[in-house]
């Protein structure tokens, strides 16, 4: 049960790191309120982005490739 609980912290964790780079992308809430945290039966923490709209997923493809490019 352990394993679950630590799996589901950082699951939440992640999720709301999404969360918040989508935010201070200037991205609407509504375009990714179905961003959440999920763990499977064993443990294993993932976060379910849901369908987001296609300017969206544009706006944070350009974001990594900025950040891409600076890091070079």
């Amino acid at each position: 049960m352990q394993t679950w609980r630590d799996g589901r912290t950082k699951a939440t964790g992640a999720a709301e790191s999404i969360r918040a780079a989508l935010a201070a992308l200037g991205i609407p809430e509504a375009a990714w309120s179905g961003i959440r945290p999920t763990v499977t039966y064993n443990g294993l923490p993932y976060v379910h982005l849901g369908m987001l709209p296609a300017d969206v997923v544009e706006q944070i493809a350009e974001a990594m490739r900025v950040t891409e490019t600076s890091a070079h």
